[in-house]
This record gives C-alpha cells, sequence and structure tokens, in this order.
C-alpha cells in the first residue's frame, strides 16, 4: 500500500546542486520525443482498471470483470462502484476523493487540451463522484472505506474473487473525521465545475451535496485517523492534521459556487487552520501548497487582493522547488527527479509537477514572474521544470525505462498489482483462493494482465528501480499518482 511517510531530507552538496540544476534546466535529452497524446490516452485508461462494481459495457480493459457488487450491504446501503486505490482489493475514501479532486482539476485548467480524450476523462470523474455521492447520501454519516486492509492484505487475490472482510467504516458526529469529509466536499465541488455545462442537473446536485459534506466537516470537526485509528492507519493515516482539508473545501467551494460565505469562511480561518503548514508538499494528506495555488489564481486576476498571503506563500512554494537554492527543501535525484524519502515517491513528482504547470499558466495571463532571491522563476522556467519531471516518466532517465505501464519499449512488467499479476478470469476462469495467489506475487515472471497507463512509485533516490511486486514502495500504482499526470499530459501533448 502506498502510503505517507515521514519525509527526512537527504544531505547533498552543493556541488551536487549545482550539477542537478544544469542537468535539470540545460541538458537535452538523447531519447525520441514523446506522444505526449498516447501517454495521456493511457494514462485516463488506467483508471478502468481500478475500477470496482459493475462495469459498464464500454470498459475498455476486457480483463477486468465485476467485482464487489455487495459493498455496503451489510449496512444496508449500496456502496459499489468506486475505485481501487492502488494494487489492492480496498476502496479508501480519502485517497478515492482526492483523485477525484486533482482529475477535475485537471479538466476545469486542460480540458481544452485533452481533444479526444476529454470524453474519457469525464467518465473517470464521474465514476469517483457517482461512488461519492453514494457514500454521502445519508445525512450525518459519511461512509469513507469499504474492506479490512489487514484481511485484504493477508490475501494476494483478484478483486473478482475476493472474499476477505468487506468492512465499511464511517464517520459521523461521535467520530469525525473532518479531513475526509473536507477532501470528499472538494471532489464534489470540483466536479461540479466540471459538469456545470455538460449536465446541468448534475452539476448541480454535486454542488449540495458539497456543501452539506463541507458543514458537517466544518461542525463536527476533529481527524478520521483518530476515529477510526485501527482501519486506515498506517495505510491512509493523516498525520497532517484536518484543518488544511478544510481551507481546501471551502476554496474549492468558493471556486464552484460563488457564494460569498465560503470567501468569508477563508478569510476567517485563514490563520486559524494553517497550524503546521508544510508549503513544498502536496498530496492526499497535504493540501498547503495546492491551496495557495488554487486561491491565487483568483489574487493574480485581481480580484481578490485581500488573500494576496496566498499568493505569498505560493511565491514560496514555487522557489522551494527551484534545484539549486542554497537551502532546498526538495531534493532531486542524480537522474533529475523529485524525490521526498517514503513510500511512492511518484505522487510527490505528479502533484508537485502539475502545481508548478497550473501557476506557470496563472502568471503567464498576469503577465507576472516569481522573485525567488537573485532569481526570478518565469513561467516558461516552471513548464519546463514540470516537462522535465514527466519526460523523466516517459524514458528520459538512466535506466531508459518509462515508469508507464505500456508506454514506450520498456516499462515496469512486474507491478505490485493483485489483478494484473493474476490470471484473469477469462484466462482462468476457476477461482484463486487467498493463499493460492502467492505464487504468482513470488513468481519472476511479467504480470500477465497489462494494467495500460499505470504508473507506479518509481526509483528510488540513486534513480535504481527494482522490477519486482515485494518491492511495493517503487512497484505500486495508485490512482492519486495518475490524476494530476492527466492534467501535466493534456497540456503537454498541446504544447510539445
Amino acid at each position: 500500500m502506498a502510503r505517507k511517510s515521514c519525509h527526512i531530507p537527504a544531505k547533498f552538496s552543493p556541488i551536487f546542486i549545482a550539477a542537478a540544476l544544469f542537468f535539470l534546466l540545460f541538458a537535452t535529452s538523447t531519447a525520441a520525443a514523446h506522444d505526449y497524446h498516447d501517454a495521456l490516452r493511457k494514462s485516463i485508461l488506467f483508471f478502468e482498471g481500478q475500477r470496482s462494481g459493475k462495469l459498464p459495457p464500454d470498459q475498455r480493459l476486457r480483463w477486468r470483470r465485476d467485482s464487489a457488487l455487495h459493498d455496503g450491504a451489510s449496512v444496508g446501503v449500496d456502496l459499489s462502484g468506486g475505485y481501487y486505490d492502488a494494487g489492492d482489493n480496498i476502496k479508501f475514501g480519502f485517497p478515492m476523493a482526492f483523485t477525484t479532486t486533482l482529475l477535475s482539476w485537471s479538466i476545469i485548467d486542460l480540458g481544452k487540451n485533452m481533444g479526444s480524450e476529454l470524453g474519457n476523462a469525464l467518465k473517470a470523474v464521474k465514476w469517483g463522484t457517482d461512488y461519492l455521492l453514494k457514500a454521502t447520501a445519508k445525512d450525518g454519516i459519511i461512509y469513507v472505506q469499504v474492506g479490512d486492509a489487514f484481511s485484504d492484505h493477508n490475501c494476494w487475490e483478484r478483486p473478482e474473487d475476493m472474499d476477505t472482510l468487506r468492512t465499511v467504516y464511517k464517520i459521523d458526529a461521535n467520530n469525525p473525521g473532518s479531513d475526509v469529509a473536507g477532501e470528499t466536499a472538494a471532489a464534489l465541488a470540483a466536479a461540479s465545475i466540471v459538469f456545470r455545462t455538460r449536465n446541468p442537473a448534475y452539476s448541480r446536485l454535486l454542488l449540495n451535496r458539497a456543501i452539506k459534506v463541507f458543514r458537517f466537516a466544518d461542525r463536527h470537526r476533529g481527524a478520521y485517523s483518530s476515529s477510526l485509528h485501527s482501519a486506515v492507519c498506517p495505510f491512509y493515516c493523516d498525520v497532517n492534521g484536518y484543518q488544511d482539508e478544510l481551507l481546501w473545501g471551502a476554496a474549492w467551494l468558493h471556486k464552484a459556487s460563488r457564494r460569498r460565505e465560503f470567501r468569508e469562511y477563508i478569510v476567517k480561518n485563514e490563520v486559524v487552520l494553517r497550524a503546521g503548514e508544510t508549503i513544498n508538499e502536496f498530496g492526499w494528506d497535504n493540501k498547503h501548497a495546492g491551496i495557495n495555488i488554487l486561491i491565487s489564481k483568483e489574487v493574480l486576476m485581481g480580484k481578490e487582493d485581500d488573500l494576496k498571503s496566498f499568493q505569498i506563500m505560493a511565491d514560496g512554494f514555487i522557489c522551494s522547488l527551484l534545484p539549486g537554492i542554497a537551502h532546498p527543501q526538495v531534493q532531486y535525484s542524480p537522474g533529475g527527479l523529485i524525490f521526498k524519502a517514503g513510500g511512492s515517491n511518484m505522487q510527490h513528482v505528479t502533484s508537485l509537477s502539475f502545481l508548478l504547470l497550473a501557476y506557470s499558466n496563472y502568471l503567464s495571463h498576469a503577465n507576472r514572474a516569481v522573485p525567488c532571491g537573485s532569481r526570478s522563476a518565469t513561467p516558461a522556467l516552471l513548464k519546463q521544470l514540470a516537462k522535465r519531471q514527466v519526460d523523466y516518466i516517459l524514458g528520459d532517465n538512466p535506466l531508459r525505462m518509462s515508469y508507464m505501464v505500456g508506454y514506450g519499449s520498456r516499462y515496469p512488467q512486474r507491478i505490485h498489482h493483485r489483478a494484473s499479476s493474476l490470471p484473469s478470469v477469462q484466462a482462468h476462469p476457476a477461482r484463486i483462493g487467498c493463499k493460492a495467489g502467492s505464487k504468482y506475487y513470488l513468481s519472476p515472471n511479467p504480470n500477465p494482465n497489462l494494467l495500460i497507463g499505470a504508473v507506479v512509485g518509481g526509483p528510488n533516490s540513486s534513480d535504481a528501480f527494482p522490477d519486482s511486486r515485494p518491492f511495493f514502495q517503487e512497484s505500486e500504482p495508485t490512482t492519486y499518482i495518475n490524476a494530476p499526470l492527466v492534467g501535466l499530459l493534456a497540456y503537454f501533448s498541446a504544447h510539445p
């Protein structure tokens, strides 16, 4: 399971930093030009491989079949559908909501660059929001997880065969979870923008539900990892606190509804809810950098001058990402990849790169650059940094391999993913039991089913990659790695 971990900065010498800066910004690749549209198509196709529930007739990854059709039955609700977040068979609501928010943001900002893939991107968002609507249908209750992670991780079996515990976990007034509820509100609000003109009735449903969920999150404050510690920790334990998710939810509701109450909420709670912020991180747990970038768009357009502090923080975040600064807060591998200690590093690469690109576009429209000491981070420089990360993922790296399954001539063959690594139902109709799958997990053979578009956790700090299932931190794909990558690939497919 890809998860949050403590980040311990590595120590790099000034000589290394200078060399990395040179490599990142000025080295020319010997690789062929990338087909970003092909990578975009595959990055969206990946989400079909992560679907839970009854698959639709237009399902393209045909080796997957219906699964977990009775989720929620134990508590009398229908919780079928949604996404498995990674290589196991649990539905964790927190990363699923974040995935949905980032897919929506990708479409809001960059949908015009998606061409023929826009329709598939919209389906990917709706598969997430349809589930989140089910999970929030009861007033005062949000269902935030289906499946017992410890039971699931004791088995290696296809989702279609699943016989592990499908325990349903919820938050309510007595067991709060402002973090997961705030992120769910953000996802519903962001998606309401996506469908505003495409499906107005659905958009209104999403926005109204987002408002209700946000008010619940704010009224009953607390972390879900306190209420549901034994179920969600250490997998998606929120170590950053729930305060950022409340601001994040309010920011998206302000953007979606233009209601004064959400703007006033941001202004009133700006200081209160920024405790312990980390400006140079963005992901399913820590939203501060995303909040700063999102709100800064309005400031840069001259519409929200009293929110100027968010733009100042956004500028600071951008400067913290630049290689070669005196006190780097973000490290780079020798080959030029953003690296943060802990599991599933590629989640940081794609999320931070998405923010670089988003802010670059906002700065371009405002005809501004970011002052970073004696240097100036221009929109073009930020795009160059983001593109360098995308190109590394697609094959411009020391190993000359793509970290996206199915893209390029060389890519991971033994990803940590149950459905991909076990024979498909079509190839092996008989059930494969809990422990019977172990031989496939331990096999040196490539996975029989290509999970096309899956981007794995990626190489370590020295650019080495063990293409092996047991090395889950490096070889496991996740939905929240791919979600921001969709937006990046959309932009570079139109602006190679």
